[in-house]
């Protein structure tokens, strides 16, 4: 799987591409981690347009840097989901702590939003 980052503000933007599954879903938490433990990212936004097939582990990994974020009074979105991906999130619940949008900008407008 290949993961870039990049910020848009205090924005940490996380973008996916290939499979998220329990081969790879311990090299996303660490990734994501440490660029978190810098303190720059006040919100996480998961663009997942490149992400083809998904798992319990990869619902894992983002629930838990939910609940870090959550923790630290900031909140998480993803955009951009596959059919089949969304299927699955929603299917897990996900959506309902962790909203989706259709684009990268409509995310960020809302996270953006105190």
């Amino acid at each position: 799987m290949e993961i870039t980052m990049r910020y848009r503000s205090n924005v940490l933007v996380v973008t996916l591409k290939g499979e998220l599954d329990h081969h790879t879903a311990d090299g996303l938490r660490q990734t994501v981690e440490k660029e978190l433990d810098k303190d720059i990212a006040q919100h996480v936004l998961l663009n997942l347009s490149g992400l083809k097939f998904m798992d319990s582990s990869g619902l894992g990994v983002i629930l838990g840097r939910y609940r870090r974020l959550s923790a630290q009074g900031g909140r998480m979105a993803a955009c951009s989901l596959h059919p089949h991906i969304e299927r699955l999130y929603e299917l897990s619940g996900l959506p309902k702590i962790i909203p989706v949008y259709a684009t990268e900008d409509a995310a960020l407008t809302e996270l953006r939003r105190e």
